[in-house]
């Protein structure tokens, strides 16, 4: 029996609770938060042996065999690193770390104590992502990826906008990229899973969008836009938008025969075949391909919610699951360190320019190629 314990008791701590109780041979053996009372209601609404207002006193006690981190992200580092020092696997939800330097000294705990890590990258491993992952490891593209474009769009809604720009200490101001530290994870790690150089060119412009200005904030960024470039071969795009409409979750992949466009709010997923027809059936074929391609999808969808595995966090019951066979069973990690620090390498860079752009500047683009440390050997 694999036992779990959790750091850190907010609202994304019910996520994780809800699917470690739908996985089998694990119990959650304690929760932690420096608030006892932010503990002890998720100790009470979920089947927990025991909950703490001290770290060490749930290593020390509960003696987990993995830790979930779901604090913050400015204590990330330091949680995971006393985890891993005790001798406890971790999963830290997003952003792994603040940088790339903590991301890396994880790593290298992580292997220096023959541990497992992994990050809340949850979405890669929805149903459509994962079908989408098996088509690209079978050669649909017909080689190496030649370009991406993930879209995120984000809805701030009036609780989070109130939450967030309401308070001058909330803690996503303290971030180094602030809002966009919090939120673009996901889709630059769609990206960061097909580059296979160490060195790249990060080229990015971030700016407060008009509506924020009406409002009186002329700090949290939520509007990016990066080109990403590797050694004159895969080049991608990234859009952050907090005010494009309709709101998207989408990424693109093209390879030099065909194509596959992943839509993660509609769990749809479509071929992009480079073949043309003669004359006017250009204009009436692929719209009969297409119709077929969503009816399948819909078909799909409609299985997995019969089978009851069709809901908002099916990808984060998978990565979890899979973290935990990689422990018990010795297999590899779900998502390999590579592509957890070249997430975190990319999103340094577009925080070291956005964060020197004056905030008058108008779309001023500014290169910065990067080459990532030393690889680590994945676990």
């Amino acid at each position: 029996m694999l036992r779990v314990g959790i750091v850190g008791c907010g609202k994304i701590a019910d996520a994780h609770a809800s699917q470690i109780q739908r996985i089998k041979g694990c119990e959650i053996v304690g929760v932690c938060d420096r608030e006892p009372l932010m503990a002890r209601q998720l100790y009470e609404r979920f089947p927990i042996k025991r909950y703490f207002g001290d770290l060490e006193e749930l290593l020390s006690d509960a003696r987990p065999d993995v830790v979930h981190i779901t604090t913050p992200p400015q204590s990330h580092f330091e949680v995971a690193r006393l985890c891993l020092e005790r001798g406890c696997h971790v999963y830290v939800e997003k952003p792994f770390t603040l940088d790339a330097r903590q991301a890396n000294s994880l790593v290298a705990l992580a292997n220096e104590n023959q541990l497992k890590l992994t990050t809340g990258h949850d979405e890669q491993f929805s149903h459509v992502a994962r079908r989408m992952r098996q088509l690209v490891r079978r050669g649909y593209l017909g080689g190496p990826p030649v370009h991406m474009e993930s879209y995120l769009c984000y809805d701030l809604g009036q609780t989070y906008a109130q939450a967030l720009f309401g308070d001058p200490q909330h803690w996503i101001r303290r971030l180094p990229g602030k809002l966009l530290h919090n939120l673009i994870n996901h889709g630059i790690a769609r990206i960061a899973e097909y580059l296979t150089s160490d060195s790249l060119e990060v080229i990015a412009y971030g700016f407060v969008s008009s509506r924020l200005r009406g409002v009186g904030e002329n700090e949290i960024l939520d509007e990016l836009r990066v080109i990403i470039c590797e050694e004159e071969r895969t080049t991608a795009y990234f859009t952050f938008s907090s005010q494009m409409r309709p709101s998207i979750r989408e990424f693109a992949i093209y390879g030099p025969q065909n194509g596959l466009l992943l839509d993660l709010d509609h769990e749809t997923m479509l071929q992009l075949r480079c073949a043309r027809y003669k004359s006017y059936l250009e204009k009436f074929i692929p719209p009969v391909v297409f119709a077929r391609q969503h009816l399948a999808n819909l078909v799909v969808n409609a299985r997995s919610f019969l089978a009851r595995d069709f809901h908002a966090t099916a990808g984060m019951r998978y990565l979890i699951e899979s973290f935990y066979h990689s422990i018990t069973d010795g297999t590899p990690v779900p998502i390999p360190y590579r592509e957890i620090l070249l997430t975190t390498t990319i999103m340094d860079r577009i925080f070291e320019q956005i964060g020197s752009q004056r905030p008058q500047s108008r779309c001023s683009f500014e290169g910065h190629s990067t080459g990532l440390p030393n690889p680590t050997p994945r676990v």
